[in-house]
This record gives C-alpha cells, sequence and structure tokens, in this order.
C-alpha cells in the first residue's frame, strides 16, 4: 500500500505502508539509536510526533510482551528505510509489523531516510502528515501546515495514568511519582533500588502527593512544551522543600520552571542512545539515552541558588541541575535507559542517598 509524509515547507517523501492504514499528522523526528525499536515505540514522551529511525533496518528481533515502556505506543507514526521480513529472537512473540497494526500505529518503509534526517537537521523538526488514504501532495501540505504543532499544547494529559496505582509494595523508601508520562524502567529501577512506588497522575495536587507521606519525589518524563503544563509547575512549587525530588527529562524541565527558569525550543532535539554528556561535579562523562525537544535555558536560572550539574558536549546545553540548599536535583536525559547504555544509572543511588540523609 503506497504512502506519502508531507512536511510543512513542502517537502514529500514516498513509501510503503507495513504498520496499520490511516492518517495522522506530528512533529517528524529521527532517532539514532540502533537498537530498542519497541521501548522507542513505547515511550509516551513521543505523543504528539513520528518518529523516523536512522539505522536503516528495524524489526529484525521482533516485539515482546516484557519489553513495554508504557501501557501502549503514543506516538503519532513510524518510519523507517527496511522492515526486516524476519523476526529472530528467542523471545520475540510478534513481528513489528504485526505490533504496529495491531496498535492502529501508521509506520511506513522504502523512505530514504537519511535524506529526510538531513534535511530535519538543517531546517529543524518541523509539522508533517503522514497517510495512507490522501496522496494528493498538495492537500497533505496544507493539512501539515494547518496541523497543531507542540509548543503551548498540553499532550500530559493524554498519556498520564487516569488515577494512581502501587508498582511496588513493602520496600524501605516510599517514593511518589509523577507520571507526565513516565517509563516503566523508571518504576523497575526505583523498585530495584528499594523503594516503593506510588504513582499519580500529573494532575494530583500537592496535598494529594503529601497524603502519601513519600521520603521522596520522582518528575517523570513526559511530551511536549512543558511551559504548557502550568498546573505541574505549580505542583512542584508548593512541594519545594517540603520532600527530596529527582526530575528526568520533562521533570527536568518543569523543575527549572518552578525555580524560577524558562524553556525554550531545540531545533530538532535530542533522540538517541549515544549523547555524551559531562558531569561538571567530577568530570565523568556518560554516554546517555536522550528524548526531547525543548531545554532549560541556563541564562534563565538563579545560579544562587542552582547549580548547573551536566552539559551536553554535542551543543553545551544543559543536561541537569541541582539546588543549593534543597534536596532538589534533575538530568534532562534519561538515566534509566532502556534502551540504551547504563551509564547514568548511579543517578537513582543519588536519590536514595537524598532520601536517606533526609530522613535522618
Amino acid at each position: 500500500m503506497k504512502a506519502l509524509i508531507a512536511l510543512e515547507d513542502g517537502t514529500i517523501f514516498a513509501g510503503s505502508c507495513f504498520g496499520a492504514p490511516g492518517e495522522r499528522c506530528g512533529e517528524v523526528v529521527f532517532n539514532t539509536s540502533i537498537s530498542g525499536y519497541q521501548e522507542i515505540l513505547t515511550d509516551p514522551s513521543y505523543k504528539g510526533q513520528i518518529v523516523t529511525m536512522t539505522y536503516p533496518l528495524i524489526g529484525n528481533y521482533g516485539v515482546n510482551s516484557q519489553d513495554h515502556e508504557s501501557r501502549k505506543p503514543f506516538l503519532e507514526g513510524f518510519i523507517v528505510k527496511e522492515c526486516s521480513r524476519i523476526a529472530s529472537n528467542w523471545r520475540s512473540e510478534q513481528t513489528l509489523r504485526e505490533y504496529l497494526t495491531e496498535n492502529k500505529i501508521i509506520a511506513i518503509e522504502g523512505v530514504d531516510t537519511r535524506k529526510l534526517t538531513k534535511h530535519i537537521r538543517l531546517q529543524g523538526a518541523m509539522k508533517a502528515v503522514i497517510s495512507t488514504q490522501d496522496l494528493d501532495a498538495q492537500s497533505l501540505i496544507h493539512k501539515a501546515k494547518d496541523s497543531p504543532g507542540l509548543a503551548g499544547r498540553d499532550l500530559v494529559r493524554d498519556v498520564s495514568c487516569r488515577k494512581q496505582y502501587i508498582w511496588q509494595r513493602q520496600k524501605k523508601f516510599k517514593v511518589a511519582v509523577l507520571d507526565c508520562g513516565v517509563k516503566y524502567n523508571i518504576l523497575r529501577l526505583l523498585a530495584k533500588h528499594n523503594c516503593q512506588v506510588v504513582v499519580l497522575p500529573a494532575e494530583a495536587a500537592a496535598e494529594e502527593v503529601l497524603a502519601q507521606k513519600p521520603q521522596g519525589l520522582l518528575l517523570s518524563n513526559g511530551p511536549g512544551d512543558p511551559a504548557a503544563v502550568p498546573y505541574v509547575v505549580d505542583t512542584i512549587k508548593r512541594l519545594l522543600g517540603k520532600l527530596p525530588m529527582f526530575g528526568i527529562c520533562l521533570g527536568n524541565q518543569m523543575l527549572g520552571l518552578a525555580l524560577g527558569g524558562k524553556t525554550y525550543k531545540l531545533k530538532f532535539g535530542h533522540h538517541g542512545g549515544n549523547h555524551p554528556v559531562k558531569d561538571l561535579r567530577t568530570g565523568k562523562i556518560s554516554i546517555t539515552v536522550q528524548n526531547h525537544g525543548f531545554c532549560l535555558d541556563i541564562d534563565t536560572l538563579n545560579k544562587k541558588d542552582v547549580e548547573i550539574t551536566h552539559i551536553n558536549l554535542n551543543d553545551q546545553t544543559l543536561e541537569g541541575i541541582r539546588h543549593k540548599k534543597l534536596p532538589v536535583f534533575s538530568v534532562q536525559f534519561h538515566p534509566e535507559c532502556s534502551p540504551g547504555p547504563h551509564d547514568a544509572q548511579y543517578l537513582f543511588g543519588e536519590f536514595v542517598k537524598m532520601m536517606e540523609k533526609s530522613a535522618a
């Protein structure tokens, strides 16, 4: 089945559908990971986006029921150079083609993903439409231009849990997780570090968080513009100083906003498992997993209260902050990996040590 991708600047890419048929709009981004496509597909942070994989062959090890990072895939579309016709792995339960069709995700192969990626790098991530129904190029270009972008949109409500739930019980520390689109491996690693995990909806008020009597609060990753979720930022402001906090990705941006900083949109974002980040406190460099289109502006943070702890070595953007007086810190990358290198998992240990010190 023929399919088209139309970008808002008038560029057209053609291919063949290998997922569900249909039509969706979203912002086109590229991910540089070689493997881990199942975790990428189920990362809620991709809500509102169409993901292009730069690695040319995707799907060769299939899909299984153990590696999901959320309850379902939230991305708007999936683009690859070639979808493997063979799924060969002892853990495989179905093919990528079957999984995408079952979950009604539009996917296109046969696309010149190298050309598309270079175009986005030069021109920036942009709005697009992916379709198997309307194959009129001009019609799709108009739809792309008229579609909503990511800036100013609250996508957190679409991915957050509807009611609180317990991930793990009977552990030493009780951690509340504000779910803005949390990845399951964050919850797994908290449990591994002896934390009982209570997951709360993003709209939970400060009083609801404190009612759980947690020893710490984790601010999760999530999709879209951090400035579009002022209700979460307000909750964070009201909880500052009342319990230790650890923010990841969107959690880092929302914490920065709560501390008086501002955010801005990156040209094409950071998406992949090979981003070098320097810990300014130790000089250590970690290769990290990243998935974000917005960033905290270093120059807007109050340096009297906030310490810059991590920097991206590719473009010198902010990757981590810590409050100088309060037990609060956050990082822009994903220390839970999944998929990607495990270099930054030490941060979960730092969070536990912070809770131990606060409880002493």
